[in-house]
């Protein structure tokens, strides 16, 4: 009995050591480490910055061409129609429907607690602090916009801002930012905490559901604010020639943005957010879903456009220099800035303050910014900074009830984008009534939308090492993609080559299923050359260090962010990076054709491939996403789906099209999932598959297409036999 054990010891050592010595790491093997690609991991990000960098530069020039006080307002007048463009449509103004609810009065001043509608059944809180004695009738406005707070503007040092205007004789009209305050959209009714954390996440959930649809989050907050100046001037005791904006943080998002959208705003004080975009990218790198618009960086705006469009209206830039929004991006900013006053010869009107503290509100920024107000507002005064008494979280309750606050909820972000959404959608189903040419417009629209670009001239692979085992041997490289990143891969290559190469997407990584009796092996058995490769953010080359404010399920949605803005996606680059391994597949000598085969999130990156370039001819998709228009229709979704779907994409086109648009090729689709990842039966969305079905009847090709519902996985290498005959 002992040597019999001492027997299988030796057996389960020996192969521990073989698997030991089975690295499948390309670049960072313990026998072949690549030093040049030591930062590999962070490829993504730092290629999607590159790109935005470069646009920003193409920027930097044109600005720097401008000499004259023409040449800035042409700019204007350019900058108002591309915001206009990539922010709207804003909707209909509709009555605000404002109600008081409550009034609580203090010492000199009293607050109004209201309710108004900014779109119909869209519910925003707020509170109107009037000071007791208004002089000569009317008083100036200032409208605050609240950071990143759980609790709106009842944040302590928000509420100490607030409260020392009113003291200094400004009315001021302060509301909860959407998803804070008491406008969470995601509280759990028992517990009363989100299902989805704070507030940045709040905002980047539902905002990338807007960004699919073609919109922007930052548009619902905006048109608060707009709507805020609607109500202001509603108001008798207001002077309409006097209004004013700021607020800190996310807080200076919303104030930089709504006034350089509402011409009526006279002064601005932004606190804590200016800088620009090229020192955002190279530190922190892209914020929360409403501090991104769509394609915003390729076509051609930065922090500085949101000032300068306003000119030459008074502008106060808050700043701190230890922000971790970079203070020398804020630098170049007012820079910049004040060119576009200088020629309009009101100087005055725009500067910058900024004082030695991190992330924070500092008294001699406050106090600037209150002599900022008192002078353009034209309300003089002392701009000292005072300590006062705070209200209490009753006296600044908004509505009367905790529970009440769902009565209000009739509408959220997620419902109303919902509503546009479906409305594509229906333009998109009559589009799909001839099926051809919409097929070819989906195509092209695809390109486009997700920033596809053909791959660039082909590079020789680095061949870094080889693992024999039998029957088969596994080759390692890596091909570079010029200077910007490189693609490792495995190459299995069996001993008896059947002519077919078969390139294999891992949502984990290339080695995923290299291991002995994996999957991969199966196709090498039966004489398939076999190419796994990690493409930018997975494997050897991810997901990076970055993570950002929105990190959810997982998932870095900024990174996500990052691509939108400079008009690229991630699943676009990845179908380019998959295209060209293809074509690098191709001219082995042994290879005649070559199939695709990729499972779960990685399966619209093969769909966006095999659509743009026809060298597949089967494909076959594992348990994929059924539709981008599942993720956007239902309130809640997988983030894992979100860094391979397209920004803007159900303007034009889903992924159905793309499917349909194979044929007639061979296609395999097993077990579709839903928006939460569960597989689906037909009827669950029988429009997706109904697309697929009539484009490939239409090609004369219905027996080249199978989709399989709500099998067992262990039944999926018997469809996959089918699939290869």
């Amino acid at each position: 009995m002992r040597i019999f054990f001492l027997l299988l010891f030796s057996i389960y050592i020996t192969n521990e050591i073989a698997l030991a010595q089975e690295d499948l790491r390309v670049l960072r093997s313990a026998e072949n480490g690549w030093l040049e690609y030591a930062d590999a991991g962070n490829s993504l990000y730092s290629y999607l910055k590159r790109q935005s960098c470069d646009l920003l530069n193409k920027r930097s020039a044109t600005v720097a061409e401008i000499h004259t006080l023409s040449g800035w307002q042409e700019r204007q007048k350019n900058v108002r129609k591309i915001l206009w463009d990539i922010v709207g449509p804003f909707p209909s103004k509709t009555p605000l429907n404002a109600k008081t609810l409550r009034v609580v009065t203090q010492d000199g001043f009293r607050v109004e607690q209201i309710v108004y509608e900014s779109q119909p059944g869209f519910f925003v809180t707020s509170s109107l602090f009037i000071p007791a004695v208004i002089n000569k009738g009317k008083a100036p406005a200032i409208i605050y916009c609240s950071g990143h707070s759980a609790d709106g503007y009842r944040n302590k040092v928000y509420q100490h801002i607030i409260l020392n205007l009113v003291k200094k004789g400004f009315i001021v009209f302060a509301f909860d930012p959407v998803g804070q305050g008491e406008r969470k959209e995601y509280n759990d009714s028992d517990s009363g905490q989100s299902f989805i954390n704070g507030p940045t996440d709040e905002h980047s959930y539902p905002g990338a559901q807007v960004f699919i649809s073609g919109s922007s989050y930052a548009k619902y907050m905006i048109w608060d604010g707009i709507r805020a100046v609607d109500f202001l001037l509603s108001r008798k005791e207001v002077d309409p020639d006097r209004i004013g904006i700021t607020g800190r943080s996310g807080g200076g998002t919303q104030s930089a943005y709504i006034a350089a959208f509402d011409d009526r705003i006279i002064a601005a004080a932004p606190e804590g957010y200016i800088t620009n975009f090229a020192r955002l990218l190279q530190s922190i790198g892209p914020q929360d879903a409403e501090q991104n618009l769509l394609n915003e960086i390729e076509r051609g705006i930065d922090h500085a456009d949101f000032l300068e469009v306003r000119a030459p209206k008074p502008t106060l830039m808050i700043t701190t220099t230890n922000d971790f929004f970079s203070i020398q991006g804020a630098r170049e900013t007012a820079k910049e800035v004040s060119g576009a006053y200088n020629k309009y010869g009101q100087t005055d009107n725009f500067r910058m303050v900024e004082d030695d503290a991190p992330h924070e509100s500092t008294k001699k920024n406050r106090e600037a910014m209150y002599s900022f107000f008192q002078k353009y507002l034209n309300n003089p005064g002392s701009p000292k900074d005072e300590e006062l008494s705070l209200l209490n979280d009753d006296e600044l309750r908004v509505r009367p009830t905790t529970s009440d606050s769902v009565a209000y909820k009739r509408e959220t972000v997620f419902s109303l984008n919902l509503k546009e959404s479906k409305m594509q959608l229906d333009i998109l189903d009559a589009a799909g009534q001839d099926l051809k040419t919409h097929l070819s417009s989906a195509i092209n629209s695809a390109r486009k939308l997700s920033g596809y670009k053909d791959p660039s001239e082909n590079m020789v692979p680095v061949f870094t090492g080889r693992i024999k085992r039998n029957g088969y041997v596994i080759e390692k490289y890596f091909e570079t993609c010029g200077s910007d990143y490189v693609i490792p891969y495995l190459l299995m290559v069996p001993d008896s080559s059947n002519g077919k190469g078969l390139i294999y997407l891992h949502p984990s990584d290339k080695s995923a299923e290299a291991f002995p009796g994996g999957e991969m092996e199966w196709f090498v058995r039966m004489g398939f050359t076999v190419l796994s490769p990690d493409l930018l953010g997975i494997g050897e080359m991810g997901p990076g260090i970055f993570q950002g404010d929105s990190y959810i399920g997982g998932i870095s949605y900024n990174v996500w962010f990052a691509s939108l803005l400079a008009g690229r996606s991630i699943v676009g680059i990845r179908a380019s990076d998959v295209v060209r391994l293809c074509q690098l597949l191709g001219k082995i000598n042994s290879i005649n054709v070559v199939y695709g085969l990729a499972l779960g999130e990685m399966t619209p990156v093969l769909l966006h491939a095999a659509a743009f370039d026809k060298a597949f001819s089967k494909i076959a998709l594992i348990e994929p996403l059924s539709s981008y228009q599942s993720v956007v229709m239902n309130r809640f979704y997988k983030p894992g789906f979100i860094l391979n779907a397209v920004p803007g994409s159900l303007s034009a086109y889903d992924l159905p099209d793309l499917a349909g648009s194979f044929a007639p090729g061979r296609l395999l689709i097993f077990n579709p999932v839903d928006n939460m990842g569960k597989t689906i039966d037909e009827e669950g969305n029988i429009q997706d598959f109904k697309t697929i079905r009539e484009a490939f009847h239409l090609s004369g090709a219905d027996n080249q297409l199978n989709i399989v519902f709500k099998k067992p996985a262990d039944k999926l290498k018997d469809y996959l036999v089918q699939w290869l005959k």
